[in-house]
């Protein structure tokens, strides 16, 4: 008996974890796939065991050969596991079989996707699938789609909605609306209900810490793209003829148009023989695109199949182009594989090829296998990929095959950053997951899990550290123990503790992949431990099966949810960037900052100077202009929100910053919302929120939470604060302070308002005496051959404390700083920030 689908109900938990029951749940929480059936059989709740897999099936064919009630749950499915039930029920039992199913959700494309099978082959009275999201870093977006019933019909039985943390979804169609026409009894309801969503990325990584476990998310977003070095190998043999072919020349001719020009390609066709498209890779460019169009549609399908001396051309065509300098030295090869068959002609042994394919890559770059339809050794070429840093994806043969093709091309079009190693304190971490990748693709994520040496450590940090298109990036997160505890007390009956399942789930996983390159006592050893943890945690793999049995002493109901050998493989992700703590800062810097107040410190005279300059909002000042070096700094100005009460007391401060190297054509742009890098045309974006440092040929950036550095070399450094006032403060803006803390490879020639006073200069204070506010006194100073009146003030230095500052006692020179600054300060305005 198979009862009728009922209402169902889905919960996402934190951070991408997926549970769908529609029973009461089982004590432990949700990770990754894993199965809870259990059964209420004459009122009475069994719940299901896990156990291995001979074991559990000897148990499910007792109970079936005995005529006794038993059911069987197999997973099969294109996009998310489904699982068909059939149960037998003995006479006069009601039984009610409940599945509870868990994942971690996977992002794809910059969205968390979430398929569920619909397919109830009936009508159903009472219908609903629900989703409550909850994710501590809040939702950004969230949508809802579904591939059975049009847009129209969708509107009127969906809702959705999301507010901070918490998101929720109901698809809930009426019995008229489940109808495939106006007076048909039977269902529409056939295909995909997809919930996609993203979470709010203020910082680029997210940590989460729970009873010694942790889980690592990396997703940074604003890197410029690395250039790409495709080979396509493409099967042109006699099977692929008609739709397929058809279909494949369709996907490469969508994907020529998405292809970049700074990218380098080639196409490699096989069949009996090998054929090439150029001798070499070519660059991306209109005209070879036009070109590469031509060839494609003149593609045609003849022969035999010769897997082994295609790859090993475009291996070889690679390799070749890097070691002769053909393509551009910050990027990244690729080689992409589409066959529907079995290796027929040439070396066919798989266990030969993929020796050949391993010794010619040598661990260099990822090879990606697609493998069209069904008729053919799909483990072959999954381990051949997986050997290889890559994966193998099956291509469908379905209508949308071209859309498959190219839907994975997108997944590999947008590297962001190559050599990615998320790396923790030596010592600190035990039984890490996998923590280095060879590519980080745009729209993906990393997720690393292990276990803290040490519960009761104060603080936590990782780096995540890769090669970008432009520069060397580091990521950093740290955290303080008492804030993430206080953070889970607040949604501790959300957590449990699934972040120690969910590093349980990672490592099984990886312990999969690399059984099946695994040979002899190796694959024992993998075997016995992937095991042992899919016992301990309860996860249905390929080695365990899970049975719901009623105790031997009453009549058996049994269930068995096996877990299929082959499922969609989802692209590798990859991390990225690192952290630089900054040293104390020198006691000497030229700075300025606050309403703009320009402070030189003269150590010689262990005194300081200070003076203002009172310009309208919008001018841009040279700050530093060093024409040896090629350095430049401007600043512009930037007003209050509105007049204060006292229009004598206008404020301004810098609002923008510009910082640029000439002669490596490299520029920063800070503002207190952003940190934009350019090296030429390429751009990089990160927000104050980001721990990260840039480095490049002698540069390196590294902002740390208001506080920003940028060294050129050993002897130039400069330090940027962000200051930020309370968002509803009706008169002042957020604005920003630049401190030169090194400027001693800086030239003689440098100038500006602050450079300037990087050559050494002298000045004396006498006849000190009351001024017009009793607590500071008046003096005179003589400096560059001025006679100044300067009053005795003070001003802070932020960087240190951003909020309350450290006070510099300085003589302040009046009007714009008219006798010390060489000329008059409108000989400072420039027409722009660079």
């Amino acid at each position: 008996m198979s009862s009728p689908p009922g209402p169902s109900t889905t919960q996402t938990l934190p951070r991408r974890f997926l549970s769908m029951w529609s029973c009461p749940r089982q004590p432990s929480s949700p990770t990754s796939p894993s199965l809870y059936p259990c059964r209420t059989i004459d009122g009475v709740t069994y719940p299901g065991n896990v156990k291995e897999k001979e074991v559990a099936k000897k148990q499910y064919e007792k109970a079936v050969s005995q005529g006794k009630t038993a059911g069987l749950v197999k997973a099969s499915g294109r996009k998310l596991e489904k699982f068909t039930v059939s149960v037998n029920v003995a006479a006069g039992s009601k039984v009610t079989f409940e599945l509870t199913y868990e994942e971690l959700l996977k992002r794809h494309k910059g969205k968390y996707e979430m398929y569920l099978k619909v397919q109830p082959k009936q009508l159903v009275k009472h219908f609903e699938i629900t989703a409550d999201i909850f994710e501590p870093q809040g939702i950004s977006t969230l949508d809802a789609e579904a591939s059975f019933i049009t847009n129209d019909l969708l509107s009127s039985a969906l809702t959705k909605s999301f507010s901070g943390k918490k998101g929720h979804v109901s698809f809930k169609p009426s019995l008229d609306q489940q109808r495939s026409c106006p007076t048909c009894t039977d269902s529409l309801l056939k295909g995909d209900f997809i919930i996609t969503y993203d979470v709010n990325r203020e910082s680029p990584a997210n940590v989460q810490i729970v009873n010694g476990y942790f889980v690592h998310f990396f997703a940074p977003q604003g890197l410029p793209v690395v250039p790409k070095n495709v080979v396509f190998v493409i099967d042109v043999s006699g099977s692929m003829h008609g739709r397929k072919m058809e279909q494949t020349k369709d996907a490469l001719l969508k994907i020529l148009e998405d292809v970049k020009e700074d990218d380098y390609l080639n196409f490699i066709l096989f069949s009996g023989g090998v054929t090439t498209w150029k001798d070499t890779l070519v660059q991306a460019t209109p005209e070879n695109i036009q070109e590469a169009r031509k060839f494609v549609m003149n593609i045609r399908d003849q022969g035999m199949t010769n897997i082994n001396d295609a790859l090993l051309k475009g291996i070889s065509m690679l390799n070749k182009a890097r070691e002769e300098y053909r393509v551009l030295e910050r990027s990244t090869s690729i080689v992409i594989m589409l066959t529907d068959g079995d290796a027929n002609v040439g070396e066919s042994r798989p266990e030969k090829i993929q020796e050949n394919v391993r010794n010619a890559i040598g661990g260099k770059f990822p090879l990606y296998n697609l493998g069209f339809g069904n008729n053919l050794n799909y483990n072959f070429l999954e381990r051949m990929a997986l050997e290889n840093h890559g994966l193998a994806r099956r291509i469908y043969e379905d209508s949308d095959a071209n859309v498959q093709l190219q839907g994975f091309y997108e997944e590999v079009a947008n590297p962001l950053l190559t050599d990615v190693e998320v790396e923790y304190p030596e010592n600190a971490i035990l039984d890490l997951t996998q923590n280095s990748y060879q590519h980080f693709y745009d729209g993906s994520e990393i997720v690393v899990a292990g276990r803290l040496a040490d519960e009761d450590m104060n603080s936590f940090k990782a780096d995540v550290k890769g090669h970008g298109a432009i520069n060397d990036l580091t990521f950093t997160e740290e955290l303080d123990m008492k804030e993430v505890e206080k953070a889970l007390k607040e949604r501790d009956y959300i957590f449990g503790n699934y972040i120690e399942r969910l590093w349980a789930y990672l490592t099984i996983e990886q312990l999969l992949e690399k059984r099946k390159n695994a040979h002899g006592e190796e694959k024992e050893n993998l075997t016995a431990q992937t095991l042992d943890l899919s016992l301990k945690y309860h996860f249905v793999t390929p080695l365990t099966s899970m049975v719901v049995t009623k105790p031997e002493d009453n009549e058996n109901k049994t269930a068995i949810a096996d877990k299929p050998g082959e499922g969609p493989v989802d692209a590798e992700v990859i991390p990225s960037m690192a952290y630089l703590t900054n040293s104390q800062p020198p006691q000497t810097p030229y700075y300025v900052d606050g309403d703009p107040h320009f402070i030189i410190q003269v150590p010689e005279k262990d005194d300081a100077i200070c003076f203002n300059i009172d310009e309208e909002p919008g001018t841009v000042l040279r700050l530093i202009q060093d024409p040896v070096t090629g350095l430049t700094v401007n600043g512009q100005i930037i007003g209050e929100k509105r007049s204060s009460l006292d229009s004598q007391t206008r404020k301004t401060y810098f609002g923008k910053l510009g910082i640029a190297n000439a002669q490596m054509d490299f520029q920063i742009e800070v503002t207190p919302e952003r940190i934009t890098l350019w090296h030429g045309a390429a751009q990089s974006t990160f927000s104050w929120l980001d721990t990260v440092t840039v480095t490049q040929d002698g540069l390196s950036v590294t902002i740390d939470r208001k506080n920003m550095v940028v060294s050129f070399g050993d002897g130039v450094t400069f330090v940027v604060v962000l200051h930020q006032v309370w968002k509803k403060q009706p008169i002042h803006h957020d604005f920003l302070g630049f401190y030169v803390v090194d400027s001693h490879r800086m030239s003689a020639q440098t100038h500006g308002l602050l450079g300037q006073f990087f050559h050494p200069f002298d000045f004396k204070v006498s006849d000190v005496h009351p001024g017009s506010d009793p607590t500071k006194p008046d003096a005179t100073m003589v400096v560059k051959n001025h006679r100044l009146t300067v009053t005795r003030g003070s001003q802070k230095d932020y960087r240190k404390d951003v909020s309350a500052g450290t006070k510099v006692a300085c003589w302040f020179v009046h009007n714009n700083g008219q006798g010390l600054i060489d000329g008059v300060h409108s000989d400072y305005i420039v027409p722009s920030l660079f």
